[in-house]
């Protein structure tokens, strides 16, 4: 058995990753990432770029953001501290599934990595205060390619898991445009 199960979700193209834990007393080891065995999963890279963000309250929603050609990027998130629910949106034209979108719970507990392709809105809510995000994108952060998706678009109908809350936006965020408006991307 290798040493991450590979589990494409509801949209196939995006794999929730289990990297296998080898847990003692003294806590746990785990790889978590080989490129060789990510890309017999599917998942080539490279990856080029590290990122890292932190929320300190609970409800704070970031996304739904993706970059267009030629900076498009795959990324491989991962929650370091706390909870989050992770969400992809397909953006591809051509592909049947889209306008549609699937979310899962990561956490540092858990240890569970989430792959998004190219072709993909990413957002996510922090479900803890103090929470941790890293991820790896496989090309270079491009301002000009920056682009993004209205996180309560009523026509993907995302259930945020907010219990009744706002969620916590940046100002950039609050002013992204819904599906419908976007232009042909990818």
């Amino acid at each position: 058995m290798g040493f991450c199960m590979f589990q494409p979700l509801a949209i196939p193209d995006v794999i929730l990753i289990t990297p296998k834990r080898h847990i003692d007393a003294r806590g746990f080891f785990a790889e978590t990432f080989r490129a060789d065995q990510y890309a017999a999963a599917g998942i080539a890279g490279p990856f080029v770029q590290d990122n890292q963000a932190f929320s300190e309250d609970k409800f704070v929603l970031r996304g739904l953001h993706y970059q267009i050609a030629p900076s498009a990027q795959a990324k491989l998130v991962t929650c370091t501290q706390g909870r989050i629910y992770d969400v992809a949106v397909d953006l591809r034209k051509t592909s049947t599934s889209f306008g549609t979108w699937v979310g899962v719970e990561l956490s540092a507990e858990a240890g569970q990595q989430l792959y998004i392709p190219e072709g993909f809105a990413h957002g996510y809510l922090t479900l803890t205060t103090r929470c941790e995000v890293r991820y790896k994108v496989t090309d270079y952060y491009c301002p000009s390619d920056e682009r993004g998706l209205a996180w309560d678009d009523p026509d993907l109908a995302i259930t945020w898991p907010l219990d009744g809350e706002p969620p916590i936006l940046s100002a950039k965020d609050v002013l992204l445009p819904k599906l419908n408006a976007l232009a042909d991307v990818f």
